[in-house]
């Protein structure tokens, strides 16, 4: 019996939505609504492109340098972003999770405590999938601290959004935030949030993409009375939007260009991220987690 690279695959279906989450990584692989997809998909066979439907945790995006100080000590991670020198999208997107529970709309999965070199820490982390065929697709990420003392920790996802258009440049794009994070060539922070209004970053009302290059963290973000701020992406005559909850303090958005051309600028990836890149280093918007201390966020997509 052959297994394809990503493992086990789980579907789940409610209404026209389908989604398709992976053993590898509790990612997910892929997500349609009447048969459109939402999200960029890969093959069951293959790695997830650039990152595209993982779970990033511990941490989400980069830690320079793979160093940091916690609690009184100093921790060296592995450089998996050797390139550029740092620690990227945590530990847990290469691992294999366990099924916790699978039904026809819902499927948990389980992550043991991702205890590696440079995070001597026992957190678990699950993820539950969920669709509804009203609402469309649901997330829940739980870390739960299984250690003896307190551990840092952050979350994200890597989902790139789909229309109905070839390119990123034809679509319109709502994304409500109100600063935007400058950083180096390496990813790294390099000053503190700025302001959007009236730059090229500014699109808190729907406009255009057009030739912006977006690699950016995101934050102050807008919420409706529910606490969750809406991401929306239209274009071809579709819409796909994103929502997060108030867990999800930042939001890196990505327009793909140093990527191969199959690509390059064809769907824009939205990153729900609890803290900002290195905040592993700076502690900005980190969680520690206590022993036996939990911590949830919700984050969906959905068509328009």
């Amino acid at each position: 019996m052959t297994i394809p690279l990503t493992g086990a695959q789980y579907e789940i279906e409610a209404g026209d939505y389908r989604a398709t989450v992976t053993e590898l990584g509790g990612g997910l692989r892929a997500l349609s609504h009447d048969g459109r997809p939402l999200v960029t998909g890969y093959e069951a066979d293959e790695l997830p492109p650039h990152g595209a439907g993982q779970l990033l945790s511990p941490w989400p995006n980069r830690v320079d340098g793979g160093r940091y100080d916690f609690d009184g000590a100093t921790y060296q991670l592995p450089l998996s972003e050797p390139a550029r020198g740092n620690a990227i999208h945590g530990l847990t997107r290469w691992m294999s999770w366990s099924r916790i529970a699978h039904e026809g709309d819902e499927v948990t999965l389980r992550c043991a405590p991702a205890a590696a070199i440079g995070y001597p820490f026992a957190v678990q982390t699950d993820v539950t999938y969920r669709v509804d065929a009203r609402d469309g697709l649901h997330v829940t990420v739980t870390a739960v601290n299984k250690g003896g003392r307190p551990a840092p920790w952050g979350t994200g996802q890597h989902p790139y959004l789909a229309v109905a258009t070839a390119a990123v440049d034809e679509t319109s794009l709502t994304l409500p935030a109100g600063q935007w994070l400058p950083a180096d060539d390496r990813g790294i922070p390099s000053g503190p949030p700025e302001d959007v209004a009236g730059g090229e970053f500014d699109f808190r009302s729907p406009r255009k993409v057009a030739g912006t290059v977006l690699d950016h963290a995101f934050t102050g973000l807008l919420r409706d009375d529910d606490g969750l701020a809406w991401v929306r992406l239209d274009g071809g005559g579709a819409r796909t939007a994103l929502w997060a909850d108030g867990a999800y303090r930042w939001l890196q958005v990505f327009t793909g260009d140093p990527l191969e051309p199959a690509m390059r600028r064809t769907a824009l990836a939205v990153e729900p991220m609890t803290c900002p890149p290195n905040a592993f280093g700076s502690g900005e918007d980190l969680v520690t987690l206590g022993p036996g201390e939990t911590v949830s966020c919700r984050w969906g997509i959905q068509a328009g």
